[in-house]
């Protein structure tokens, strides 16, 4: 009976996008904090909050957290992203 081997791996080629340009100020800014469920990660998104809001006078501070770090965040916490000037994802442990 012939083998057949199957290479494992992934040969798509992947076309990097550019970065996107920083924000020159977060005066103002709607931020979102994600928080991935990893143990840490809300004690660290805590901090980051009030730096956010007591140094750089965010406007706005939206929190948002997967159910697990273990995969991928549901679409509907995507999309509680939408319109935010920028996102921290906490990543902790």
């Amino acid at each position: 009976m012939p083998v057949t081997l199957v290479n494992p791996m992934n040969e798509t080629v992947v076309k990097a996008e550019p970065a996107p340009a920083r924000l020159s100020s977060l005066q103002g800014k709607r931020i979102a904090l994600l928080d991935i469920s990893k143990p840490g990660g809300s004690i660290f998104l805590d901090r980051l909050e009030g730096v956010f809001r007591e140094r750089y006078q965010v406007a706005e501070v939206i929190r948002t957290k997967k159910p697990t770090f273990t995969k991928n965040a549901p679409d509907e916490v995507i999309e509680g992203l939408r319109g935010v000037d920028a996102v921290v994802e906490a990543l902790a442990d």
